[in-house]
């Protein structure tokens, strides 16, 4: 699958697949999305890297995951909730972190996104079949 095939409204998610918070929230995410809702991207790859460009973001630093839900992209908590929405019941419980104003949101965000290889391991587990199965190359 790539990019030029995925309609502009299609559910994606690009994620740090060095990181182990950022790779095992893809993983949650396929595990739970039921519906099949989402799409995953690494940000390592080409596609992943224009879209981290496109959005004004630094495909160097990869300092936050982009959640794009019917169009409309997401970074830092404000993603985490968009995507817990757009999962449903129980996990749209989640959805109003996303009412944290970014003032307080974002440097909290930034501070696990700059500590993240020290808080886990850097090597992370295999993707998993859900996961591999939406993966766009």
């Amino acid at each position: 699958m790539s990019m030029d095939s995925i309609p502009p409204t299609q559910n994606l998610i690009v994620f740090d697949g060095a990181c182990v918070f950022c790779s095992g929230f893809a993983r949650f995410i396929a595990r739970h999305d039921r519906k099949r809702r989402f799409l995953f991207v690494t940000a390592q790859s080409a596609p992943g890297r224009a879209l981290y460009a496109q959005h004004g973001l630094d495909a160097d630093l990869m300092e936050t995951n982009i959640v794009i839900v019917s169009g409309r992209p997401y970074v830092r908590l404000h993603a985490f909730a968009a995507a817990m929405g757009a999962l449903g019941w129980p996990w749209a419980v989640l959805a109003p972190l996303g009412w944290i104003p970014k003032a307080i949101a974002d440097p909290l965000y930034d501070f696990v996104a700059r500590n993240r290889y020290r808080f886990g391991r850097q090597a992370c587990p295999a993707p998993s079949a859900e996961l591999k199965a939406r993966l766009i190359a």
